[in-house]
């Protein structure tokens, strides 16, 4: 698929955060979302998922047949949006029952995040990074062209980097399309960036009353 992003404006409690963003993604590449805290890359993001309408420009997705943009997509934001009264494996199936066009197993894929041995305990028994795996394993149990990542390797340690980064690379050799939002390097080669420009205090705030969306 291709994805297609022209003259984009957000505008948040009535003030206009950024303007003027356009890009095209194609098969296999990735784009870098940078900037400071509060300059809209959470809200870029929930635009392209379709959970924030811009306040002007177009997004849309080229070759993906008969779905709507938000059927081709994946979102791992702030929030892991797990259950925690679930077990891993039972928030995984939940998934590949939601989302159906299944790739890998659940136990496939915990096992790809290093996370065999905790299949069977609830999500709320589990640290920051490992809650973060389990989220990242939903990656690969349903089938998605596209994924929005806002700060995906929170809480990850450096294993755990390399490991979202090998999967990073295989999910783009295979034609997918890469849009991440970070303040760090990601082993993302050859991928492009685009900074979104400085943020002012109240801007700060806007952004941290939306995150909630992730």
């Amino acid at each position: 698929m291709r994805l297609i992003v022209e003259n984009l404006a957000c505008r948040r409690s009535g003030r206009r955060i950024f303007s003027g963003l356009s890009f095209t993604l194609g098969p296999g590449e990735a784009l870098m979302i940078t900037g400071r805290n509060g300059a809209g890359k959470s809200s870029l993001l929930a635009m392209l998922s379709g959970r924030l309408k811009p306040d002007a420009g177009t997004i849309r997705g080229e070759d993906i047949g008969d779905a709507g943009l938000p059927e081709c997509l994946h979102v791992v934001g702030h929030r892991d949006g797990l259950k925690s009264a679930l077990t891993a494996q039972e928030n995984l199936d939940f998934a590949r029952d939601l989302l159906g066009d299944a790739q890998l197993t659940p136990g496939e894929a915990l096992a790809a995040m290093g996370l065999p041995h905790v299949a069977r305990l609830p999500v709320g028994y589990l640290s920051a990074g490992q809650r973060r795996r389990v989220a990242l394993a939903r990656l690969l149990v349903c089938r998605r062209p596209l994924w929005l990542l806002d700060e995906p390797t929170a809480a990850l340690d450096l294993a755990s980097q390399d490991v979202l980064a090998a999967m990073m690379g295989r999910h783009r050799a295979e034609g997918g399309l890469v849009v991440a939002a970070t303040h760090q390097a990601l082993g993302l080669e050859d991928a492009r960036e685009l900074r979104i420009g400085p943020a002012t205090a109240e801007q700060v705030l806007d952004e941290r009353i939306e995150e909630s969306w992730a």
